[in-house]
């Protein structure tokens, strides 16, 4: 028995262990079930140099993987994470990430496809590639397409290339589990499959905060309760996609800020340039969906409160006179 003592946490710094999951760690907000999964895979990969060095026989374990969830999840990102770390232990020459579809893979005419399949293969070599949405490559009622060529080559470079390059089919789970049962050789070389659950909604406010402080954007406090409503009734709507829409959402506001600032003073402050406010959010066009609109006007004072009055919302608008003071209420209808 070999008497030879290695340093692990000496090792875990040769290999950047701690440095790639603490990047992984600092990219994601939340999603702790795949972060656990990706910790269990890197000890597995990290014993696996261990025992090399300790002259045991090499296990290479498999490496190809499953990303299932919805759009906007972090899956990308941790793709990049693994290729990274993959790399710094040695599995992979190059480590990049190349993320690609079905358009990138598949022609529409015989003979092509081959070549564009191959194309990406080399281009990937040495490191990671992502089919996004893989299940568009099986397409088994239409006897014209040219998917099913694309997926042989990849299952051969699966086969043939298992020490330079790691596959990882990513798509929505109920499609990605038909089409593992309809290419049942994919499926028995994918050994680890990682599924990205939806992010909470304190989870999208925070990454919302993130963005809004990465671009040194601030919102008010009523914005961000204003934000908040937006968020419960974005996220009824079809093809929200978790981080990737409040990124949309923040730019927008952004957006908005400035066509405000702009049309509304000749001085610019700090605050002015940096404070969200709710009229920032609240005007997009998908937000008012779930709003009615009604215009007010400030009729007087009583017991030192304002009294406000509405207009006859049975009026045209073009029927409405108002003056300086007029402006307009907001108020939440139930949003089905």
């Amino acid at each position: 028995m070999d008497s030879k003592n290695i340093d692990i946490q000496e090792l875990k710094k040769t290999y950047k262990i701690n440095e790639s999951l603490q990047k992984l760690d600092d990219d994601l907000i939340g999603l702790q079930s795949v972060k656990k999964r990706i910790t269990e895979i890197t000890a597995i990969l990290f014993m696996d140099k261990i025992r090399q060095d300790f002259g045991l026989s090499k296990y290479y374990p498999g490496l190809h993987m499953s990303f299932t969830g919805s759009p906007g999840t972090g899956k990308s990102t941790v793709a990049s994470r693994m290729a990274e770390l993959l790399q710094n232990l040695g599995y992979l020459s190059r480590g990049q990430l190349v993320v690609v579809s079905r358009d990138d893979l598949v022609a529409q005419f015989v003979g092509q496809t081959a070549p564009k399949t191959k194309d990406v293969l080399e281009k990937a070599m040495g490191g990671v590639l992502l089919i996004d949405e893989a299940y568009y490559l099986y397409k088994p009622n239409n006897e014209k397409d040219y998917g099913g060529e694309a997926i042989e080559m990849i299952l051969q470079v699966m086969e043939n290339n298992r020490t330079d390059i790691v596959l990882i089919f990513a798509g929505y789970s109920e499609p990605m589990k038909l089409f593992y049962r309809s290419n049942p050789g994919l499926s028995s070389r994918v050994a680890h499959h990682i599924d990205f659950p939806d992010y909470s909604r304190e989870e999208l406010l925070t990454i919302a905060k993130l963005l809004f402080e990465e671009r040194q954007y601030q919102m008010s406090f009523y914005a961000e309760e204003v934000f908040i409503k937006y968020l419960d009734l974005r996220r009824q709507l079809p093809l929200f996609a978790n981080a990737r829409s409040i990124k949309n959402i923040v730019n927008r506001a952004c957006f908005r800020l400035a066509s405000r600032v702009m049309g509304q003073t000749n001085l610019f402050t700090y605050k002015s340039l940096i404070n969200i406010t709710p009229y920032d959010l609240i005007l997009s066009s998908l937000f008012l969906k779930g709003l009615k609109t009604i215009p007010m006007t400030k009729q007087g004072y009583k017991n030192e409160n304002v009294v406000f009055a509405s207009f006859d919302m049975n009026k045209r608008s073009d029927e409405i006179t108002r003056d300086p003071k007029t402006f307009t209420l907001f108020v939440w209808k139930n949003f089905e």
